[in-house]
């Protein structure tokens, strides 16, 4: 899927990702190492030439918690995109990941978010990100969530955005792509 030059951000560490507690529309506030993720970010950021670029973060509180942090030097205006917002777990909002049935397959860690009661699945994430993307039209910094921004490099790059150490969104890191190409910024 061919789009604008875009750099992905996942919010930094919160108190519930240390608890290994699903979070998806719920939310909870980034812990100090989540705040030193987000200044991570900023500095990686802050290092690039970002003239012409648009600044969007989900509007849940964590990535714009992130936002904030990350983008203070580099962006003048932040706008918020409801499409950006990481993927409904319906009834397994704040529930400890231990305590969920570990599903066969592959990796169980993904299918939890596709099997949530009542939960959004991977079918309607993708038709929201197809859709932001779609929308795009300049090139683009996106603060947004692990499974949220799998999805949008994964549409854009194929499935070998998904084959690096981070596969599930990298706090503290920015992915940048570009033509077709991923990388992973530390």
């Amino acid at each position: 899927m061919p789009v604008p030059e875009l750099y992905i951000l996942r919010h930094g560490e919160t108190e519930w990702n240390a608890e290994n507690r699903m979070q998806g529309e719920l939310n909870s506030p980034l812990t100090p190492k989540g705040e030193m993720d987000a200044a991570r970010q900023g500095e990686i950021l802050g290092s690039r030439d970002l003239a012409g670029f648009s600044f969007l973060t989900s509007p849940q509180g964590r990535a714009v918690q992130t936002a904030g942090i990350a983008l203070a030097r580099v962006a003048m205006h932040v706008r918020t995109d409801d499409r950006l917002r990481e993927i409904g777990v319906g009834d397994w909002s704040g529930v400890l990941r231990d305590t969920l049935p570990m599903p066969e397959g592959k990796d169980p860690f993904m299918a939890h978010y596709e099997i949530a009661p009542n939960g959004e699945g991977f079918a309607r994430l993708e038709q929201r990100c197809r859709g932001f993307l779609a929308d795009l039209t300049a090139p683009a910094v996106l603060v947004t969530h692990g499974i949220t921004s799998r999805m949008i490099r994964s549409l854009i790059i194929g499935d070998s955005a998904l084959a690096v150490s981070t596969v599930h969104g990298g706090q503290g890191c920015v992915y940048h792509l570009k033509d077709g190409v991923q990388t992973l910024l530390e």
